[in-house]
Parts: structure tokens; sequence; C-alpha cells
């Protein structure tokens, strides 16, 4: 009798769901909104408010009353404007960084690798990604030391003076690259690398090869072909991918710490005000900056359709 009533149950529910489709829906999709409207965007409008409150410089204490005095002080102090654009050009330039890389690696996965090869490509690109960020991080620390692989492979290689003279550059130099703005972009790249690879390679998967082929058909060099064919049809591709790699390395303040210099980036001043100093309301200014870049370029990014190759 269970086994007869079975079918009508599944049917009735079937039915009920088919009727109700969008009803449905909406019962699917009301956990996924609540937590995105209320815990994501309802912290980020928490976060926008603490900015409007200021710090008592004599007792410490966070004085709830509206007022745009932290964000007076935030624009007025060229020390603040400097940290905004000095992780802006980090940002960008190891952006600009992972898509050289990756371009090539995503095209070989994409044209040329297949089967096994491919499998191969990606486990390679993904395995990364397995391990500990703190463990690759440290890791890279003692490579770049002074006594570390990379001194080692300059020395063995004769070439001790080109890396004296990487570490004497003003602003990227330092006493070693573990202490450097040029350590910190190598790591920043190894790290967010396969964030770029990722999306370029499914965008380069869409590629038509019959457009290709036309192309050579037509008359059409490969440098020809790449540039007005490959490289557009890939432009979304690499704008997806650099989403990733702009705001991590906006976010990050960890690696700053263990490889960089004394000057600081706007995920430590983050850290430090939110902690150290206890100055919640100027943290939450430094806070609103990668919010506002983030939703500048993503939109941006929209019109170039990025998100069509996530």
């Amino acid at each position: 009798m269970t086994a007869a009533g079975s079918p009508g149950i599944g049917a009735g529910i079937a039915r009920l769901c088919w009727r109700q489709g969008g009803m449905i829906t909406f019962l699917l999709l009301l956990g996924p909104m609540l937590w995105l409207g209320i815990v994501y965007a309802g912290s980020l409008l928490a976060l926008l408010a603490q900015s409007f409150f200021a710090l008592d410089e004599f007792s410490g204490v966070i004085i709830y009353e509206p007022t745009l005095a932290t964000w007076r002080q935030f624009l007025s102090e060229p020390a603040n404007l400097d940290i905004v654009l000095r992780t802006l050009l980090m940002a960008a330039a190891v952006t600009l960084a992972c898509a050289v890389i990756a371009f090539p690696i995503a095209y070989l996965m994409a044209r040329y690798a297949k089967g096994g090869w491919k499998a191969l490509l990606y486990v390679l690109v993904m395995l990364p990604l397995w391990s500990s960020y703190l463990v690759k991080v440290y890791a890279w620390k003692l490579i770049l030391a002074r006594e570390g692989a990379v001194t080692w492979i300059f020395a063995q290689a004769g070439l001790p003076w080109l890396l004296d003279a990487l570490l004497q550059l003003p602003v990227v130099g330092g006493p070693s690259l573990s202490v450097s703005y040029l350590g910190m972009f190598l790591v920043f790249t190894y790290l967010w690398v396969p964030f770029m690879i990722l999306p370029v390679e499914a965008a380069l998967e869409r590629v038509p090869p019959s457009l290709l082929e036309a192309s050579g058909d037509l008359g059409a060099r490969p440098r020809t072909t790449f540039i007005k064919i490959v490289l557009p049809l890939a432009l979304p591709g690499v704008v997806a991918g650099s989403i990733f790699t702009f705001s991590l390395t906006m976010g990050d303040y960890i690696l700053p710490y263990v490889i960089g210099s004394s000057r600081l980036f706007i995920g430590q001043v983050v850290y430090l005000q939110q902690g150290t100093a206890g100055n919640v309301p100027l943290a939450a200014a430094f806070s609103v900056v990668p919010i506002v870049v983030m939703a500048i370029y993503l939109t941006l990014a929209r019109r170039l359709g990025a998100f069509d190759a996530l």
C-alpha cells in the first residue's frame, strides 16, 4: 500500500512545484537573499555608518554622533592618500603581471592541450591553491631572503650584481627581496595568478575555431588574427580575472606584514586602527575606499562582459 501510494505523493509534489513555480523559487531564494541582505549588505552599511562617527582624542572613546571629522582627517592627511595610492598601484601592477603570465598558459590549455595533458595543466594551476596561504607566504619569505634560494641562483649564474642593482632601485628595492615592494609584487603575483588563468582559459574556450580558420583563409597573418579576433574575445576573461587579482591585493594585510617595508597598505591600516589603535571610525573610512573602487571597477567590468566569462 505504501509502495502504491508513493507515486501519488510524488506526482502531487511535482504538480505543486509546477503550478506554484514562482512561490517555490521565492522560498528557495529566501534564505540566501536574507543572508546577503542582512549579513553582507547590512555589515557594509554598518561599516559606512561607523565612518561618520569620531574618536575622542583625550578619552579614546568613540563619540556616536554624526560628524564628518573622521572623513576630514582621512582626506586632509597626505599620508593617508599615499597609502591609498600605494595600494592601488600595487594592485594594478599585480593585475597586469598576472594577465601577462596567465594569457599564454590559458591559451595553451584552451587551444593545444588535449586529454591527459590538459588535465595535468589544470592540476598544476590549481595545486598552489590547495596549500595554506600562510605556508606559501612564509615559504616565499625564506626563498627571497638574503640567504635564500633566489640569492643563490643569482650567485650561481654569476649575476649577483644584477640582484644588487634591483635591490638598489628607488622605492621598489630594499635590504633584500624579502623586505621590499619588489618581493611583495612577486609573491602577490604568484598567489593570485591562478585566479587569472582560469577565467581567461574559459573565455578562450568560447572562441570558435571557425573564426580563426576564416581569418587565415582571408589572408590574415597569425599576429593579425590574435590582435583582431583572439584578444578582443578573450578580454572579458582577463577583466573577470582582474576582479579577483585587484580586489585580493587591495584587501590583503598579512603579506605586506611578512614581506614588505615599513610603508603601510590599506589592509594594514584597517587592521592597526581597528585593533591596536581602537580607532574604528578611521578604520571604517579606509575600508570604504576598496568598496568604492571595486564598485566602480565591477561596473566597468560588467560593461565589458566580464561576468559572462566567470
